[in-house]
C-alpha cells in the first residue's frame, strides 16, 4: 500500500524534489501538494522576463497541468495551509480541505520583507515576489509613470529594469554605498551602477526610508535625511524572510528558518523541510541552485536511497536582466588571508576577479564578459590547487608561472559529479543531461532544452551544456546536428518546409503531428512561423490561422506600452487627397485620439486609440490598413521626383505608388520596407531600405537588404534597369526569392548576409526564374484578403471584430507577451 505524501508549497524547489522522487521511485508515494497561488509550478526567476515584455505566464511554467495528473499528483492550486496537527498526521486549508500524510515536507518558501515604515499599507505599496506582483506593476505602468523601487540587490535591480522597460521613470533606494554587495565587490557595483543609469534608472544610494506620503495612493517616500522623492508606485524588494510561521504553530523547531539535519529532516517524525523555508547548519538559501540540491537529498531520502546528506552549498548569482553580463560565486570579498587576480578593461567594460586562499579559488567576480562562468564555478567547486599556477586561472598557460597545464572545461566536466547542478534555473543536474542524450537522444543543445529545460532560463549554462554533449557524443557527432526553429522540435526552417512540401501538409496542428513536435501545441515562436510557412507554400490552399499570429496583427493595429493601439491607414507612397485628410481629422475628433503623428514613413499615425474603439474607426475610416504592425510591406516612401523637383530625373511618385498598390498585405517573413528616389540625391534615402528604388538618367538602380533601424547596413547594388516594368518585375522576383528562403523573424539585411548577395543575383539572373518567381508571387497576391473589408462590411461590427481578432487557443494568447515591432 502507498504512503500519503504531503507538500505544502508549490514552487520550484519542492516540485523539484517531487520530480527527482518521481524518477527514484515513482510508486511509493500518493503524492498531494498544496499551493496557494492559483497556478501550476512556475520559474520564478523568470518574473523579471515576464515583467520586462520577454516572456508571458506560459513561458514561464515549468510543470502543467497535464504533467500533475499524468504522474498522479492531486494538485490543490489556490489553496491556503492553515494548520498542521503533528499528532493526528494531518493538514488543513483555508477551504476546509484536510488531508493526512505518512510524510509531510514544508515547501513553503519565504516572504517578502515588507519595511515597517508609516504608509507602507497604502495603495501602490507592493513587494516584487509573484506573478500577481508582475501584473500589479504592468496595470500601474499604463496609467502612472513614476516607480520607487526599495532595495538595490538582485530582486531590485531586476524589477527596475521592468518597470523601465514598461516606461516609467524609475529611482532605485539602497541602504548601502552601492549596490548589490551581497554578490558585487565595489568595482563590479559601480561598473554595473553606470550602465544602469545609461538605460535609464536612477539611484539613491545611502538612503534610509523614514514613511511614505499620499492619502489612500502612494504619492512619494521621505527619506531620514529630509530628501523626498515622488512616486506613484513603490516596490519593495529589501529582502526576504523564510516563511516559517505554520511550522512554528505546529511545533517544529524553527530558527530563522525551520531546521533541519542533512538530510533535511525537521525536528518531528516525518515531516521535512526544503527551499528557502529550510535552515541547514545555521544557513539559509536564497538562491535556486543550492533548493535543488537540497530537494536531491530530500528525494533519496524519502526514496530509500542512502546518500551522504547535503553539505551545504557555494553560492551563485548571474544578472539576468538589463542587457548586463554579471556573475559572482563563493567568498569574494578582499579578506585576511586571501589573495585576489584582477583584469580590468575600462575600453570594453570588462572587470574579472578571481580570489584565492592557499591556492584554491574561493570566489569570483565577472562584468562584462561572463563566459568563463561555468568553468570558473566548477573551480571553486572542485577545490584544484593551482598554488605557484594561479594565474593559469584566467590566462591559460601562457599566465602561468610554472609552465602546468590550463584546466580546460573538458576537463571540469570529466571531473563533474553526476549531481552537479548544471542549469540553476530548472535545477538541471549532469546526471539529467547525460540520461537524454544516451537514453533518449538527444543530440544537441536545443533537443536538451526541450527535453530537460537546461539553458531555456537565462541561458548562462548554455556552454557547460554544449561541453556536456560534446564530452558525451564526441565532437564530430555534435557538429553534424542543426538546431532547430525552436524547442519544440529539432528540425531546422529547411527541414520544416521541405517536410511542408513534399507531404502537402497544409495546417500547423498537422505539420507539429506529424513532424512529431516535441511540444504537441507549439510555441509562440513556432506557430507564428508555421503559419507563415504554410501560407507561403500553399497560398490556394492554407487559410491563414489567426489564432497563430501575435496580438499585432490580429488587431491590425500596434499595441502600446499603455495598452492603447496605434491605428495607421494606407496612405500611397506619402501621397494624399484633401476629402481622405478630413476623413482621418474626423476619426480621430469622433474616438477623442490623443495623438496624430506623420511618421517617418510617410503616413499618419493615430495614437493611443483603444481596443473597443478600432472597428468603429476601421469603418468610419473606410481605407485600407497601412499594416504598420505586420510581417508585410509596412511602406514605400517617395521623394517628388521630376513631377515638381529641379532634380528628379524619373517619376518617384508614380514609381512608388504602383509599387505599393502591387505588394500591399504581401506576407514576408519580418516587416519589408521601400523607397523610390527620383535623383542619386535620396532624399528618400532608398538605400537603407529592405529594397530602395533609385532613378538615374535613362533608368533606375535597384538597391537590396538595407537597413535603418539598431544594425544600420548600407544596401547593396541589385541590379540597373530602364523601364517601370523591369522594376515591378525584378521587385517582385526578390520578394518571393526573399519569402522562399528567409527564415521567420529574419530581416532581408540579415538574410542576405547569411545566404550572401552572389546567391540572390544568382537566383534572379536569367529572365525565366524572374518570371517563374513573379508567377508565384501574383498568385500569393491575387489570393490575398483583406480581413478588415469583413469586419467593415458586418452588420454586427463588434461581432466580427471579436471573432477576427480573439485568440482562438491558449498558445495565441501566450504570443500576445512576445509582440515584435
Amino acid at each position: 500500500m502507498r504512503k500519503k505524501l504531503v507538500m505544502i508549497g508549490n514552487g520550484m524547489a519542492g516540485v523539484s524534489f517531487v520530480e527527482q522522487l518521481l524518477k527514484l521511485n515513482p510508486h511509493r508515494y500518493d503524492i498531494s501538494i498544496i499551493g496557494a497561488e492559483p497556478h501550476p509550478n512556475y520559474n520564478r526567476i523568470m518574473l523579471s522576463s515576464v515583467l520586462a515584455g520577454d516572456a508571458s505566464m506560459k513561458d514561464i511554467i515549468l510543470n502543467d497541468w497535464d504533467w500533475y495528473r499524468d504522474n498522479g499528483i492531486a494538485l490543490h492550486a489556490g489553496q491556503q495551509a492553515t494548520s498542521v496537527d503533528t499528532e493526528a498526521r494531518t493538514v488543513t486549508t483555508d477551504q476546509g480541505l484536510t488531508l493526512a500524510y505518512d510524510e509531510l515536507v514544508f515547501a513553503t518558501g519565504s516572504l517578502p520583507f515588507m519595511l515597517p515604515i508609516p504608509g507602507a499599507d497604502k495603495e501602490g505599496v507592493i513587494a516584487f515576489r509573484d506573478i500577481k506582483d508582475c501584473e500589479t506593476m504592468i496595470d500601474t505602468a499604463k496609467t502612472y509613470r513614476k516607480a520607487v523601487v526599495i532595495g538595490g540587490g538582485l530582486l531590485g535591480i531586476e524589477a527596475a529594469r521592468g518597470l523601465v522597460n514598461l516606461g516609467m521613470e524609475v529611482s532605485v533606494v539602497h541602504i548601502f554605498t552601492y549596490l548589490m554587495e551581497r554578490q558585487l565587490d565595489a568595482t563590479a557595483s559601480r561598473l554595473l551602477q553606470a550602465e544602469l543609469e545609461r538605460q535609464g534608472m536612477k539611484f539613491l544610494l545611502e538612503k534610509q526610508s523614514d514613511f511614505i506620503t499620499g492619502e489612500d495612493r502612494v504619492t512619494g517616500l521621505t527619506f531620514k535625511d529630509g530628501t523626498h522623492v515622488e512616486a506613484d508606485l513603490i516596490v519593495m524588494a529589501a529582502g526576504i524572510r523564510p516563511n516559517v510561521q505554520l511550522a512554528k504553530s505546529a511545533g517544529v523547531e524553527v530558527n530563522r528558518g525551520i531546521v533541519v539535519d542533512d538530510h533535511l529532516q525537521g525536528s518531528i517524525a516525518n515531516i521535512h523541510a526544503v527551499g528557502e523555508c529550510a535552515e541547514h547548519r545555521g544557513n539559509v538559501y536564497g538562491l535556486v541552485a543550492p533548493l535543488y540540491e537540497q530537494g536531491a537529498v530530500l528525494a533519496k531520502k524519502l526514496a530509500g536511497v542512502e546518500s551522504d546528506g547535503y553539505q551545504g552549498s557555494v553560492l551563485s548569482t548571474k544578472l539576468k536582466v538589463s542587457g548586463v553580463n554579471v556573475f559572482s560565486a563563493g567568498r569574494f570579498a578582499d579578506e585576511p588571508g586571501t589573495k585576489a587576480l584582477r583584469v580590468q578593461d575600462d575600453l570594453d567594460g570588462i572587470y574579472k576577479k578571481v580570489v584565492f586562499e592557499n591556492g584554491k579559488v574561493v570566489g569570483a567576480v565577472l562584468f562584462g564578459d561572463t563566459s568563463d562562468s561555468s568553468r570558473l564555478f566548477s573551480v571553486i567547486r572542485s577545490g584544484k590547487d593551482f598554488t605557484g599556477n594561479e594565474k593559469e586561472v584566467l590566462f591559460g598557460p601562457s599566465g602561468g608561472n610554472g609552465g602546468g597545464k590550463s584546466v580546460s572545461t573538458a576537463d571540469l566536466v570529466t571531473a563533474m559529479s553526476g549531481d552537479e547542478i548544471v542549469c540553476g534555473c530548472n535545477g538541471v543536474t549532469k546526471d539529467t543531461l547525460v540520461e537524454a542524450i544516451t537514453e533518449k537522444g538527444c543530440v544537441s543543445v536545443g533537443e536538451l532544452k526541450a527535453c530537460t529545460k537546461a539553458s531555456g532560463g537565462c541561458g548562462g549554462c548554455k556552454p557547460l551544456v554544449e561541453a556536456i554533449l560534446t564530452a558525451t557524443l564526441g565532437a564530430d557527432q555534435v557538429a553534424a546536428v542543426k538546431e532547430g526553429i525552436c524547442g519544440c522540435t529539432a528540425l531546422s526552417r529547411d527541414e520544416v518546409v521541405n517536410a511542408i512540401q513534399q507531404m502537402h501538409l497544409t495546417t500547423t496542428k498537422e505539420v507539429m503531428h506529424v513532424l512529431e513536435w516535441n511540444n504537441p501545441e507549439g510555441c509562440s515562436k513556432c506557430r507564428p512561423a508555421l503559419n507563415y510557412y504554410l501560407g507561403m507554400a500553399f497560398p490556394d490552399e492554407h487559410e491563414d490561422e489567426l489564432e497563430s499570429r501575435f496580438v499585432n496583427e490580429r488587431n491590425h493595429a500596434n499595441i502600446q506600452k499603455d495598452g492603447t493601439f496605434s491605428v495607421v491607414p494606407r496612405i500611397y507612397g506619402g501621397v494624399t487627397t484633401p476629402e481622405d485628410l478630413k476623413k482621418i481629422a474626423t476619426v480621430a475628433e469622433k474616438y477623442q485620439v490623443p495623438l496624430v503623428k506623420i511618421t517617418g514613413g510617410q503616413r499618419i499615425d493615430l495614437l493611443g486609440v483603444k481596443k473597443e474603439d478600432l472597428p468603429g474607426m476601421w469603418k468610419d475610416l473606410d481605407m485600407p490598413s497601412g499594416y504598420a504592425y505586420g510581417k508585410a510591406l509596412r511602406t514605400v516612401k517617395t521623394c517628388v521626383g521630376n513631377t515638381f523637383c529641379r532634380f528628379g530625373t524619373q517619376d518617384a511618385i508614380k514609381m512608388g505608388i504602383d509599387l505599393e498598390k502591387k505588394f500591399e498585405r504581401l506576407n514576408t517573413p519580418h516587416k519589408v520596407k521601400l523607397a523610390v528616389s527620383g535623383c542619386p540625391r535620396n532624399c528618400a534615402e532608398a538605400t537603407i531600405k529592405d529594397l530602395g528604388v533609385v532613378a538615374i538618367d535613362g533608368g533606375w538602380e535597384i538597391y537590396v537588404a538595407g537597413n535603418g533601424g539598431t544594425r544600420v547596413r548600407a544596401a547593396d547594388l541589385l541590379t540597373k534597369v530602364k523601364t517601370e516594368e523591369e522594376v515591378l518585375a525584378w521587385t517582385g522576383a526578390y520578394l518571393q526569392y526573399y519569402r522562399e528562403t528567409a527564415n521567420y523573424m529574419e530581416r532581408t539585411s540579415e538574410w542576405s548576409l547569411r545566404i550572401g548577395l552572389d546567391t540572390i543575383k544568382a537566383a534572379l539572373e536569367k529572365p525565366e526564374d524572374r518570371d517563374a518567381l513573379n508567377a508565384r508571387i501574383d498568385k500569393t497576391l491575387d489570393l490575398m484578403k483583406d480581413p478588415w473589408q469583413q469586419i467593415i462590411e458586418s452588420d454586427d461590427l463588434r461581432s466580427a471584430f471579436d471573432a477576427l481578432t480573439a485568440p482562438m487557443s491558449p498558445e495565441a494568447a501566450a504570443a500576445d507577451a512576445t509582440v515584435k515591432p
